[in-house]
């Protein structure tokens, strides 16, 4: 061959310095994130264009941000979006061309525009509430309400969260001395697995949400980058349709997070959240005391007319029971003296009655006496007849044995005692 032969490494310098001369300048360009990391300072990135109608990737490319202008990229950028870069994210980016002999092609990010992520953001996030209203799901935490004794408290934080040790200690420190129970559903609040892990533990709540009274989110102490997990539409639906008022306090003060938004109430910070748990069972205390004092004063009121009235009363009962009486006597005076000519008339009117029928009970009780006396006659007369003093005079006896007549000789057996009476006296005999 008598073409001039290149080592990989003339070739790839060749290369470098084509790019160089042709590609010298800085290019915006759009893309979306498929991969983010950080290494030694450094951030390096994976770049992706996807088909606006399949979704499918139509082009790719590495970029890297060298630590020099990654330690002030990532600061600004982060304060500005309130997010650190993640996969999925839209970014305009700040690029030139680089080939190295021994690494290849990459682009070295130079600055990265934040506005125009914010802008993706904020599309993103409206097109979340658009779909959001049209499921009708966007209201309806609002339409529930606090009980009026809320003390059982479900919560969803990190385990490790200084924001749950505070609110924790604010509701039993606080000065009311008023009882709450909590109870933990430990879930992820920061980074990439947010919205499974805080599903994850509603779905747990919902298992005995009749055991709660509330559920409160809180999230302290973490970056307030790692927001993104907040703003998901499958998070959003299934806080939006939780049984229970939900109380979000994940402490950012830059705009609401989508889930503040279908959340019951949003408060800042996990403080604030207990704060408000107190202050709504300060109000109820002091309802009822109000209603107390109402329902007191009512009473003596009451009673106050009431003692009047019962005075007036007291000092109008003599003379109204003088006239009663007076009168009471009058009617049961007369009643008495129509009672007494009743009872003349009709004494008067029985007494002819009461002679006729005495006269008729004396000549019935004297037949019924007679005919008695000739019935006790004849009775007697059968009596005698019947003596058995009157069959032993004609020679007949009687047999007995321990006082009661034998009438069969089989009851007796030998060596029992009979005793037979006769006429004159009585035989007794030992049965052989």
């Amino acid at each position: 061959m008598t073409e001039k032969r290149l080592t990989l490494y003339e070739l790839n310098s060749l290369v470098r310095e084509v790019i160089e001369c042709e590609m010298p300048n800085e290019y915006w360009v759009e893309a979306e994130l498929s991969e983010c990391r950080e290494s030694r300072g450094h951030c390096y990135m994976e770049l992706i264009q996807k088909d606006e109608q399949s979704a499918t990737p139509i082009a790719k490319a590495s970029a890297k941000c060298w630590a020099s202008k990654w330690m002030l990229i990532r600061p600004y950028f982060e304060r500005t979006t309130g997010q650190r870069l993640h996969a999925g994210m839209k970014v305009l980016l700040k690029v030139y061309a680089q080939f190295h002999e021994a690494y290849g092609f990459s682009w070295i990010v130079t600055d990265i525009d934040p506005t125009y992520t914010l802008g993706d953001m904020a599309r993103k996030r409206q097109e979340i509430i658009r779909q959001l209203k049209e499921e009708g799901v966007f209201d309806l935490q609002k339409s529930l309400e606090l009980p009026v004794f809320c003390q059982r408290i479900a919560v969803i934080s990190s385990e490790t969260a200084a924001g749950y040790g505070d609110f924790c200690n604010q509701l039993a420190d606080n000065p009311y001395g008023f009882q709450f129970r909590t109870l933990l559903f430990p879930a992820i609040m920061q980074g990439e697995g947010v919205e499974q892990s805080i599903i994850a533990a509603l779905n747990r709540i919902n298992d005995t949400y009749d055991d709660f009274d509330c559920l409160v989110i809180i999230r302290g102490g973490g970056a307030t980058s790692d927001m993104s997990g907040f703003d998901t539409l499958a998070l959003a639906e299934n806080v939006a349709n939780f049984p229970l008022p939900i109380i979000t306090g994940i402490g950012h003060d830059r705009d609401e997070s989508i889930l503040d938004m279908v959340s019951h109430t949003r408060v800042k910070t996990p403080t604030a959240a207990a704060a408000l748990l107190i202050d709504h069972l300060k109000a109820v205390l002091d309802m009822l005391n109000d209603s107390q004092e109402r329902l007191t004063r009512c009473a003596q009121q009451k009673i106050t007319t009431l003692n009047a009235q019962l005075s007036t009363l007291s000092e109008a009962i003599p003379r109204l029971f003088s006239i009663v009486r007076t009168r009471q006597e009058a009617r049961l005076d007369a009643l008495y003296q129509r009672l007494l000519l009743r009872i003349q008339q009709k004494a008067v009117s029985h007494q002819a009655d009461i002679s006729h029928l005495s006269q008729r009970l004396l000549t019935s009780l004297e037949r019924r006496l007679t005919s008695e006396c000739h019935r006790l006659e004849m009775i007697e007369e059968k009596v005698k007849a019947l003596d058995p003093t009157l069959l032993l005079r004609r020679g007949y006896s009687i047999t007995l044995y321990k006082g009661k007549t034998v009438r069969d000789p089989l009851e007796l057996k030998k060596g029992d005692e009979i005793e037979t009476r006769i006429e004159k006296g009585t035989i007794k005999s030992i049965i052989q």
